[in-house]
């Protein structure tokens, strides 16, 4: 199976590529933002829980989110593969996914890192929320956001390099010569 880790700071292009890798190579995707979104707007227990960390630009608990991807993971019936879109974000969750992945005989096969300048992603970001109405796209979240990934989440480049799985990819240029790029590292495994 093929199983990847999609990487970067809020903004740097996740979704918008997750979306071309699962049409490309016929996987399925996991997007931790989708997923808690969805339980926000259904007002379930989790969502409430999830909304209060959120609304702090704060990360959901190790636990909680792994019980979430497993039962989702789990879900899917003769899957290609999954991409796994806004998690993890942390040392100790990267850990708990390929514990999580080993359990059902499986690994992580790459990791892409979407590398976007932080000027860029806050222009990105910025425009998302105009255009979405998301009411984490504001200034003050974004920074808090972005404060976060710094320090919690780019550490996990170098757990994955140490995995030798990690891919860096140039966030910055066209969707579609991203998305080449994309292919080119994918295509190789």
């Amino acid at each position: 199976m093929l199983n990847i880790v999609i990487f970067g700071a809020p903004g740097s292009g996740k979704g918008t590529q997750s979306e071309r890798i699962v049409e490309k190579y016929g996987i399925n995707h996991i997007s931790t933002g989708d997923v808690l979104r969805a339980e926000i707007k259904n007002g379930t227990e989790l969502g409430k829980t999830a909304k209060s960390y959120i609304d702090q630009g704060q990360l959901i608990p190790d636990a909680l989110m792994v019980d979430i991807l497993a039962s989702v993971f789990d879900s899917f019936q003769d899957s290609k593969g999954v991409i796994f879109d806004g998690f993890p974000r942390t040392i100790p969750q990267a850990e708990a996914l390929k514990v999580m992945l080993k359990e059902r005989g499986q690994d992580i096969s790459v990791m892409l890192d979407l590398d976007v300048p932080e000027d860029e992603l806050m222009t990105r970001l910025i425009k998302r929320g105009k255009d979405s109405g998301r009411a984490d796209d504001n200034e003050e979240t974004i920074k808090k956001r972005l404060v976060v990934y710094n320090t919690q989440t780019s550490p996990l480049k170098e757990f994955y390099k140490g995995e030798g799985k990690y891919q860096h990819i140039n966030g910055l240029g066209s969707m579609d010569g991203i998305f080449e790029e994309i292919c080119k590292a994918v295509d190789t495994l």
